[in-house]
C-alpha cells in the first residue's frame, strides 16, 4: 500500500502560479489529493473541488467550523456549531470529502481540562449520528498550546483520545498533526501505532519553524511514514508546511520522501 499525499493549498505562497499550474504539478509529482482550510475557500478559489478532479486529485479535508479558538469546549457555542459542522458535512459528504476539521477551542477560565474535555464530547454527541449517517470523519485537530496556539485545550494525544472514546463514535476520530505534536509530547512513531484506530488525517511540517520535512529538523519523516503505512491506515497525510525555497522543487523532494509503501 502506497501513502497518499495531499497537500493544504492555502499554507503555500503561489508566487504568481495559477492554481490550475499547481493542481497539474502536483498530478505529475504524485499526489492523490489537496485539501484547503474554511468554507470560505469554495468562493476564493472558483470551482476548487472540480478544479482539483480534472487533475485527478481528490479533496480530503476541509475546517468544518468556526472558530479555532472559540470552540467545541463551550456550552453556548454548541447550537452554532452544530448547524456549521451539519452544513459542512452536507458539502463534504457531496463531494467524496472524507473528513472535516473540528477545534476545541482555547481553555476557558475556571474550567479544568476534564471539564472542558466533558463539554467537547457532549457538542460531538449533537453532531456524530449525521456524520456516521452521511459517512464523513469529524477530525478534532491536535495543536500545540506551547508555540503556535497558546491556550488551545486538545493540545496532547491522551485527551484527544479521551474525547474520542467518550463520544463514542467511528466517525469521531483525531487529526493528528505531527509538527504540533512534536513540539508537546514527541514519542511520534509509537503513539501513532499506538493510537492509529482514532487517527483521521495527519498534517506534516519540520521541527522547529514549520518549514520542510528535511535533514535540517528534528524529525524522521521517512521513518514516520514507513509507521504509518504500517499500520494499515488508508486514508491521508497532508503537507502544511512553509517551502524555504522554491515550492515546486520542495514539494518533489517532499514527495519522494514520504512515498513509502
Amino acid at each position: 500500500m502506497r501513502l497518499k499525499q495531499s497537500l493544504c493549498f492555502p499554507m503555500f505562497k503561489l508566487d504568481g502560479m495559477e492554481l490550475e499550474e499547481l493542481f497539474q504539478e502536483l498530478q505529475v509529482i504524485g499526489f492523490a489529493a489537496v485539501e484547503f482550510w474554511g468554507r470560505d475557500a469554495l468562493g476564493d478559489y472558483e470551482g476548487v473541488i472540480e478544479r482539483a478532479k480534472n487533475h485527478g486529485l481528490a479533496v480530503v479535508s476541509m475546517i468544518g467550523h468556526s472558530s479555532l479558538q472559540d470552540g467545541l469546549n463551550k456550552v453556548e457555542n454548541h447550537d452554532r456549531i452544530e448547524v456549521e459542522l451539519k452544513e459542512s458535512i452536507d458539502i463534504a459528504a457531496a463531494h467524496g470529502i472524507p473528513g472535516i476539521i473540528c477545534f476545541s477551542g482555547n481553555r476557558n477560565s475556571g474550567q479544568s481540562d476534564y471539564e472542558g474535555l466533558l463539554t467537547c464530547a457532549q457538542g460531538l454527541k449533537r453532531v456524530a449520528p449525521y456524520a456516521e449517517e452521511k459517512a464523513v470523519n469529524l477530525n478534532v485537530e491536535l495543536l500545540n498550546s506551547r508555540i503556535d496556539h497558546p491556550g488551545y485545550q486538545c493540545d496532547c494525544t491522551g485527551w484527544g483520545v479521551a474525547l474520542c472514546e467518550l463520544v463514542g463514535s467511528p466517525r469521531v476520530k483525531l487529526l493528528y498533526d505531527i509538527y504540533h505534536m512534536q513540539i508537546m509530547e514527541g514519542d511520534i512513531i509509537r503513539t501513532i501505532r499506538k493510537y492509529i484506530r482514532h487517527i483521521g488525517h495527519f498534517h506534516t511540517a519540520g521541527n522547529p519553524g514549520r518549514m520542510d520535512p528535511d535533514d535540517d529538523q528534528e524529525l524522521n519523516y521517512a521513518g514516520i511514514c514507513r509507521a504509518i503505512v504500517g499500520t494499515g491506515y488508508d486514508l491521508y497525510v497532508g503537507h502544511e508546511y512553509q517551502p524555504k525555497g522554491d515550492l515546486l522543487e520542495s514539494l518533489r523532494v517532499v514527495f519522494k520522501l514520504c512515498d513509502q509503501r
